[in-house]
């Protein structure tokens, strides 16, 4: 069972991650030949408070 575990910024609406999750499995599906039943998709939305980049937070950043 493949397990695809994304990480992203918080910001996107719910139709998005519904996006990304569809094309995700659909990927996957296709690449590994599993059924679609069979792929996990985990979207986790991180804070920008709690995203780094070069050391600032991405909210301090203006992200």
């Amino acid at each position: 069972m493949p397990i695809i575990n994304v990480q992203m910024m918080e910001g996107r609406d719910p139709e998005q991650i519904e996006t990304l999750m569809k094309n995700l499995t659909d990927t996957v599906s296709e690449s590994l030949g599993a059924p679609k039943e069979n792929v996990r998709v985990l979207v986790n939305e991180v804070p920008k408070t709690h995203w780094s980049i070069g050391g600032t937070s991405a909210k301090a950043l203006g992200k």
